[in-house]
């Protein structure tokens, strides 16, 4: 987290600004938790709060945790997520659908196909140098973060997780799934023979997030 917001220092001067970065990133939170992640006060986190619902930014939920008063959870608005670009959307789609209409599938899949050896390459040789697993992961998340996909990553009992919170192509994905089958192949292949890649969450089907489990393989 500290990673990312320090990249848009510039733009995220401001406390609310900082608040929409990480419920993108995390998801709903209380204003508890809220206060300590930015070392402010619950009221202060509130006010801040406040003023991005007023804006129509952010929305609050009761959620029941079991005995006791109900948790009021704050996540983005629709509103909300629509400060986090989609890369020229509506002309993406269209001209997706017009290489599609007058080209046919087969130009399309070509399309991809070079979109994602152009890539493959470009990941390879940036993770060449990698001594591990961890030195990779910390590469593979600069370079999709600077490509604007909020990436992270986190290491658990089950080995590695590659987490993309935006996605910047999102309707082009959407218009056309081979973008992701493109995109898992080439963290595959950029990781690797000795790791295997698969995807846990996706943000096409309605997830908040594309998730990339990462294990050594044998």
């Amino acid at each position: 987290m500290e990673k990312y917001l320090s990249t848009y220092q510039r733009a995220l001067n401001s406390t609310p600004e900082r608040m929409l970065v990480f419920l993108k990133m995390r998801g709903p939170q209380s204003a508890a938790v809220l206060s300590k992640a930015f070392e402010i006060t619950n009221e202060g986190a509130r006010l801040h709060l406040k003023k991005l619902m007023d804006d129509g930014l952010v929305e609050s939920e009761k959620v029941s945790k079991g005995v006791g008063r109900p948790t009021v959870l704050y996540g983005l608005s629709a509103k909300g997520y629509e400060r986090f670009p989609n890369t020229h959307a509506e002309l993406t789609v269209q001209l997706l659908s017009s290489i599609k209409g007058i080209l046919g599938q087969d130009a399309l899949d070509q399309l991809i196909a070079a979109r994602e050896q152009a890539t493959t390459r470009r990941y390879e040789e940036a993770l060449g140098q990698c001594t591990d697993v961890e030195d990779k992961l910390n590469r593979l998340v600069e370079i999709r973060s600077e490509e604007g996909y909020m990436a992270e990553w986190e290491k658990d009992d089950e080995g590695y997780l590659l987490m993309e919170n935006h996605c910047p192509i999102c309707a082009a994905a959407t218009e056309c799934q081979g973008f992701c089958r493109a995109e898992l192949n080439t963290f595959r292949l950029a990781m690797g023979n000795q790791f295997q890649v698969d995807r846990t969450e996706h943000i096409v089907k309605g997830e908040r997030r594309c998730s990339y489990r990462v294990k050594a393989n044998g």
